[in-house]
Parts: C-alpha cells; structure tokens; sequence
C-alpha cells in the first residue's frame, strides 16, 4: 500500500515536470530575460531533467532526486511561469483575446 502511494506521487511528479517542461519550451526566450528570471536553457535543462528523473522513479519504483525535481518543477510553475506568462509576442491582446 505505501509503495502504490508513492508510485501515484512519482506519477503526478512526471506529469507536471512534463507540463513545465513543455511550457518552458514554448515560453519566448525574451520574455525570461525582461521579466528577470533565468535563462530559458536553464529552465528547460531543469525541467527536462526533473521530468526523466520523475519518468525514472515511475518505472523503477525508487525516487531518490524526485523531490529535487519536483522542487525546480513547482518554483518553475508557481513563479516563473506567471511571470513570463503574458510577456512578449502580440501586444494588442486584451483580456478577453486580439482587438
């Protein structure tokens, strides 16, 4: 029963690694930059490793870096994602989309 609950925590770890792995992949590299946070390579590097590392812990059962990895992934979602989440690309967007 312990073992099933840390699978479940090793599987939702991968998939929000691959999330932020896959928002720092779309995130312009401008945007880091103006909104002072670090480079884009280094975020994808991050998130990339914590989503092997995660992917690794799910099929092997042991996770001994997840929580490291889980650590870059939440500090990339919580703050760094919202920060650099509006910035740069088509500047006549509204609230509500383009006018």
């Amino acid at each position: 029963m312990f073992g099933l609950i840390w699978q479940l925590i090793y599987l939702v770890t991968f998939v929000a690694s691959l999330y932020a792995l896959i928002e720092a992949i779309r995130t312009p590299a401008a945007a880091f930059e103006l909104m002072d946070k670090q480079t884009k390579k280094l975020w994808v590097i991050l998130t990339g490793l914590a989503t092997g590392l995660s992917l690794l812990a799910v099929f092997s059962g042991s996770g001994m870096f997840v929580i490291l990895g889980l650590v870059a992934t939440l500090v990339f979602l919580l703050d760094v994602r919202p920060a650099v989440k509006g910035v740069g690309g088509n500047r006549n967007n509204g609230p509500y989309g383009p006018w």
